[in-house]
């Protein structure tokens, strides 16, 4: 009877530390059999798909180049696009050169020089088409877009079996990416395709995070498109486990914060939490990733490509504190908080309805919300244009209505179960101590989560106090803390 496979996905900034990952995760101090059944899905370096598309966080003096969609699609029209295509033939090259020395180095080039040739012709066809007033490219762009992000992935996959073959390990290039084939096919029939005929017992696949189908990758999932090829490969594999290997621990809070001495492993948690992080934007998983391998009870193990002998977290379907406790406090720095008050409200309904269709028409990320007889707040995670966006739309619609965006910082004490007495009293009495000021306060029923409003200036202080109070102060459990220092939480 054949044992199912492990589907694991190793993160860019890991992928990139190459002889780390190729020690502590992809060899491991493995042999023989025992280096099979296991199957990567791997994002791209780190740094090639702000190259490709977008940079994300480019910051005022910043002179690396901008993304290579930004500039075809004039988003950046300081650099040329045949100058950022340029740079990214020269990141992916000088990546290759830090990697291999033997023969291989001339295949990864090779691979690279095939892919860089088609996406010049690419570029350069609708090029011409958009200089023809004639032509509308939104669709085009789109599909450009996500041919650029799958070159990333293609890169990392190849080169990764590339050294993986120099070792001696039968690894396997599965290219997802639909290069040069006609085929539209949804993700699970892209999935299958790729797998088809691989012997797990006997081969290593390597398979691109980035995955062609229909609907696109990058249109539906943004930057999170990696976590749904592994999470849908897991799930149609039957995976015994699904594990993400990243640059850090799962933690109890930022190190840099809190320092990585006091930060802990959180070491075991439900994907109930998983789901409040994701909202908080904390790297742990893409919550369509999570519903997937949850739906499938698949569990979920974080580990640190760092820390080889460390088991990581484990995120499962049902699993449960014993008793009340703290597994992180985190927080968005730069929340609005849109306060909608009507007089009027109470008593009649369409108000909720009518904001939310708003929100919803200018693509508003929401993060929480509360309201009472005549208010209602919506904690978002939005650009300032997108906001005035939204209170022009509101003030139009709801002519009697006051509204505000006021920018403020949002922290949350996480938990499968914090439901110890006195847990608000206690919270409040550290913030007090550290001289913050608590805008708003909300806890909700299911007591996985409190969440707390305050000033910008205030958000580390909070995180700080916090942490100190309900999570250092905890002594029940002293395995969660981990024995070296922890790496950041993002």
């Amino acid at each position: 009877m054949s044992i199912a496979p492990s589907v694991e996905k190793i993160g860019g900034t890991s992928i990139s530390s190459t002889e780390t990952v190729l020690a502590n995760v992809l060899l491991g101090g493995r042999s023989g059999a025992d280096l099979y059944n296991r199957i990567f899905v791997v994002s791209a370096y780190g740094g090639i798909t702000d190259l490709l598309l977008d940079r994300k966080k480019k910051k005022p003096g910043d002179d690396m180049p901008s993304g290579l969609y930004a500039c075809f699609t004039a988003e950046d029209s300081s650099v040329s696009w045949e100058e950022a295509l340029t740079a990214v033939d020269a990141a992916m090259r000088a990546k290759n050169a830090e990697i291999f020395e033997g023969p291989e180095r001339g295949i990864a080039d090779s691979f690279v020089a095939g892919r860089i040739a088609g996406i010049r012709a690419c570029i350069q066809d609708l090029d011409r088409l958009r200089g023809h007033g004639h032509f509308r490219l939104d669709e085009p762009l789109a599909t450009l877009r996500e041919l650029l992000a799958g070159f990333g992935e293609a890169h990392s996959a190849h080169n990764t079996t590339l050294l993986l073959r120099a070792k001696g390990v039968n690894a396997c290039f599965v290219d997802l990416t639909g290069w040069d084939d006609q085929l539209w096919l949804d993700l699970d029939e892209r999935i299958r395709i790729g797998l088809d005929d691989i012997n797990f017992a006997t081969t290593l696949p390597i398979v691109t995070g980035y995955a062609r189908c229909k609907g696109g990758m990058v249109k539906q999932f943004d930057r999170g498109y990696t976590e749904m090829t592994f999470a849908r490969l897991a799930v149609l594999t039957g995976a015994r486990e699904a594990i993400i290997h990243k640059e850090f621990h799962l933690s109890s809070a930022d190190p840099k914060l809190v320092g990585p001495d006091k930060a802990r492993k959180i070491g075991q948690t439900n994907y109930e939490v998983a789901d409040q992080l994701a909202g908080l934007g904390v790297e742990a998983i893409h919550p369509g990733a999570a519903r997937g391998l949850r739906q499938a009870g698949i569990s979920l193990r974080v580990r640190n490509t760092f820390d080889r002998y460390d088991d990581g977290t484990l995120i499962s379907a049902h699993y449960h504190s014993d008793s009340p406790r703290i597994e992180i406090v985190t927080g968005l720095s730069d929340v609005t908080a849109l306060e909608f008050f009507e007089h009027d409200m109470v008593g009649t309904k369409g108000y909720d309805a009518g904001i939310l269709e708003v929100l919803t028409k200018h693509g508003a990320k929401i993060v929480s919300k509360a309201s009472n007889a005549n208010t209602i707040t919506h904690y978002l995670a939005a650009r300032p244009s997108v906001v005035r966006q939204v209170v022009a739309d509101l003030e139009a619609r709801f002519s009697n209505a006051e509204i505000n965006a006021k920018r403020v910082s949002m922290v949350s004490i996480i938990g499968t179960d914090i439901s110890q007495p006195g847990l608000e009293l206690q919270a409040m009495q550290a913030l007090q101590n550290a001289k913050v000021t608590v805008l708003a306060m909300q806890h909700q029923l299911r007591n996985v989560d409190v969440q707390f409003i305050v000033a910008q200036d205030q958000f580390d202080r909070t995180i700080q106090a916090l942490h100190v109070a309900l999570v250092e102060s905890d002594t029940s459990d002293s395995t969660l803390a981990s024995e070296r220092p922890l790496a950041r939480v993002a």
